[in-house]
């Protein structure tokens, strides 16, 4: 039974993210606001709303093996399968601002964590937490990310405001009159509310089940978090990344990856942290670097050629198989 409630939290999960995603789309879009943002906060942060469900409602119960293990368990598989099958579908081309701007933060994001967790390094304690205090470093630099965000909004926004004055009067010149169609805005929140709903159930039923899990076979919650849990979470980052591709969107395809991954640093861990102190298993601090050694490479796979190859895009699906195993044998 403990299995059936399993695939239905991953069920409800994907389902209420892409319900979500829908909904948050449109009511954007209603509101004009442009497209790359819609990419790089709802796409991303939608795609991420199973892992804050999951993670946030694993630390308010107390399993904190689980709400920072799917954390970065979900950014590894991100950028190494997510990415990897994204490249080796089509390869994706990437953008200056990408590499100037979004993937260091992310980098930079990634190093924040391991300072903050490892105590024992940084501050000699033998007891290794991040704390509340470490919840609102985490959200102001979250806070720091939004404000970027909502200046690259407003500049797309004024220049597709500029942009769309010239084609109406174009338009109006020709007798053209044309329209974009999207969903009711009543419609749209519906879908949002109903998503949000689906997500916070799945969470918990995941969170519940895969710690029966972990308990009847003897598994730390550190492993479920970073192996199971993690995959199931991640699949709309999956899914909304690989058809992006398959498409010929680079921009989103990446974009959503490296949204989805700094979301689940600096929101994820920040409110679980600020509403309950999570004491860090000192064994993840190896995963942490790992995932920040894994962030690097691609970056530097991105910036050879301004893009990733197919078979770079091999290289990490098989670099990722590669830490599946290691986990594995280190159990």
């Amino acid at each position: 039974m403990v299995y059936v409630l399993l695939l239905l939290g991953f069920l409800l999960l994907v389902k209420g993210a892409d319900y979500f995603v829908d909904g948050s789309s449109s009511i954007a879009t209603s509101l004009k606001i442009p497209p790359l943002v819609i990419g790089l906060t709802i796409v991303a942060f939608g795609t991420s709303a199973p892992e804050a469900a999951v993670s946030i409602t694993a630390s308010i119960q107390g399993q904190n093996g689980i709400a920072l293990g799917n954390v970065i368990g979900s950014n590894i598989f991100n950028l190494l399968c997510v990415i990897g099958m994204s490249a080796f579908i089509k390869p994706l081309s990437v953008k200056k601002s990408i590499l100037i701007k979004e993937f260091p933060f992310l980098i930079l994001s990634s190093v924040l964590l391991l300072v903050l967790t490892d105590d024992l390094l940084f501050q000699q304690s033998q007891n290794p937490i991040l704390s509340n205090g470490d919840g609102l470093v985490f959200l102001m630099f979250f806070g720091i990310f939004m404000y970027y965000l909502l200046e690259v909004a407003l500049n797309s926004r004024n220049e597709k405001i500029d942009s769309n004055s010239v084609t109406t009067l174009l338009d109006n010149d020709n007798g053209n009159n044309t329209c974009v169609a999207t969903m009711s805005m009543s419609k749209s929140v519906l879908l949002s509310i109903i998503g949000i709903v689906g997500i916070v159930i799945g969470g918990k039923l995941v969170v519940d089940s895969a710690s029966a899990i972990a308990l009847n076979f003897g598994v730390s919650e550190k492993i479920v978090g970073l192996t199971i849990v993690s995959i199931g979470t991640s699949l709309p980052e999956f899914v909304t990344s690989v058809i992006a591709a398959s498409k010929g969107e680079s921009d989103i395809a990446l974009g959503n990856v490296i949204g989805s991954n700094i979301f689940n640093i600096l929101f994820i861990l920040g409110v679980s942290a600020l509403i309950s102190p999570m004491p860090v298993d000192p064994s993840l601090f190896l995963d942490i670097v790992i995932m920040i050694f894994i962030t690097i490479i691609t970056y530097l796979f991105s910036i050879r050629k301004r893009d990733i190859s197919k078979f770079e895009g091999i290289m990490l699906i098989i670099a990722y198989v590669a830490y599946m195993l290691f986990i594995v044998f280190k159990i």
